[in-house]
């Protein structure tokens, strides 16, 4: 019994994907949205089948919003009771330092999760409501929580602490966490298999760039440096989010504009990053308008590569070398334009991109790097699910 129903729940949605981790297959796939609105949507559709279906109807709650996707199971497939999953595994952003591993969910698990809101406030309470809405519709199953942040615990403490008063930041749990950790661990054992090495050989590199971005280093691996930190906010620039600020810009705005903690954290977090620098959050319309001459495009492309250069030459410093260098996301695996020009400083290091291969469209994983070069580059398509489903099927099924 490998299958494992895989949940990423939000305040108002769910994404859900039922998977076969033998076979490394999804059954079905699908999201309802808009929970607790007057009119709430769900989509479900069948892998195997290619059939969707598509449904508004009232959905108060995550509870409401389960027996929708269980209705759409059954009327549309496939049926969970000839694909009964084994467990149910729930993606949790924030595990603080009390999670190192996936871990078996009962309520004292559910508890711990709940108070960790207080450091993913946008991300833990809507995952609780999941977590309490599963159990009631499969209470007969394993519930797994898979934490964002557990494959950063091996963090060194120079890596994960702040020079800030320790006794406050003790106080208030303040360090550096690190997030994006599924598909980072994912990607980087992908990527080892791919080229034919053991894991704890190589030295890479894996960037996760999608509208959220992040950079690990990952030596023998093991996470020794991440980009995101306290929250997902600290690091590369983004589709919507600053990454790195000089920490005074915030006491400017407060004094000078009178914004609020809230008005802060909305404009850091929805109204900077590329959008902010030029009125859109897409790569592909930053590409699109830089190629038209738009000036405010150009300087967001340059800033964002500006960045990423400065951590893939910082990562490799605290690495002492890099073997492997992964692109993976939505923009890592679709951007040849972010691809390139993130890697055009390293020719001194011996990294060489070929053109050719790096302009392919595939989607599997593929090399992009010469086959001189001193450096391997790869594309690793992401599955944070299937990671999360293995995982779950680990931890369900041991002893």
């Amino acid at each position: 019994m490998t299958v494992v129903l895989v949940i990423n729940s939000g305040s108002s949605s769910f994404k859900y994907q039922l998977i076969d981790v033998e076979t490394q297959m999804p059954l079905a796939s699908g999201l309802v949205e808009r929970i607790g609105e007057s009119v709430g949507a769900a989509t479900h559709k069948n892998v195997e089948g290619d059939t969707k279906s598509e449904a508004e109807l009232p959905i108060p709650d995550h509870a409401a919003g389960f027996a929708v996707m269980l209705r759409a199971f059954e009327e549309h497939g496939p049926s969970l009771t000839e694909n009964p999953p084994t467990a149910i595994g729930h993606r949790v952003v924030q595990g603080g330092a009390r999670f190192f591993h996936p871990t078996l969910i009962n309520d004292l698990v559910e508890i711990n999760i709940d108070e960790l809101s207080v450091l993913a406030p946008l991300h833990n309470p809507g995952a609780v409501q999941g977590i309490r809405a599963a159990r009631a519709a499969f209470p007969e199953l394993a519930h797994v929580a898979v934490f964002d942040t557990a494959f950063h615990q091996t963090l060194p403490p120079a890596a994960y602490t702040y020079a800030i008063d320790r006794d406050l930041a003790r106080k208030h749990r303040i360090r550096r966490y690190g997030f994006h950790g599924t598909s980072h661990k994912f990607v980087s054992e992908a990527a080892a298999e791919y080229v034919g090495k053991p894991l704890r050989e190589l030295k890479q590199i894996v960037l996760h760039l999608g509208n959220g971005a992040s950079v690990t280093a990952v030596d023998g691996g093991l996470s020794v440096e991440t980009s995101m930190g306290l929250t997902p906010l600290e690091g590369l620039v983004m589709g919507t989010r600053s990454g790195d600020i000089d920490p005074s810009v915030l006491l400017v705005l407060a004094r000078r504009e009178e914004m609020s903690p809230g008005d802060l954290d909305r404009f850091l977090n929805k109204r900077s990053g590329v959008y902010g620098l030029a009125g859109v959050s897409d790569m592909r319309d930053i590409e699109d308008r830089r190629e038209a001459g738009d000036g405010a495009a150009m300087l967001a492309f340059d800033v964002y590569i500006h960045r990423l250069r400065a951590y893939l030459g910082s990562y490799i410093a605290q690495l002492g070398g890099v073997d492997v260098i992964s692109f993976t996301a939505g923009v890592g695996e679709n951007s040849p334009l972010v691809r390139a020009a993130a890697l055009e400083t390293l020719g001194f290091l011996g990294v060489h991109v070929d053109a050719v291969r790096n302009e392919e469209r595939r989607r599997d994983t593929r090399v992009i790097s010469t086959d001189d070069s001193a450096v391997t580059v790869l594309v690793v398509p992401t599955n944070e699910e299937l990671e999360i489903a293995r995982q779950t099927l680990s931890v369900a099924t041991a002893g």
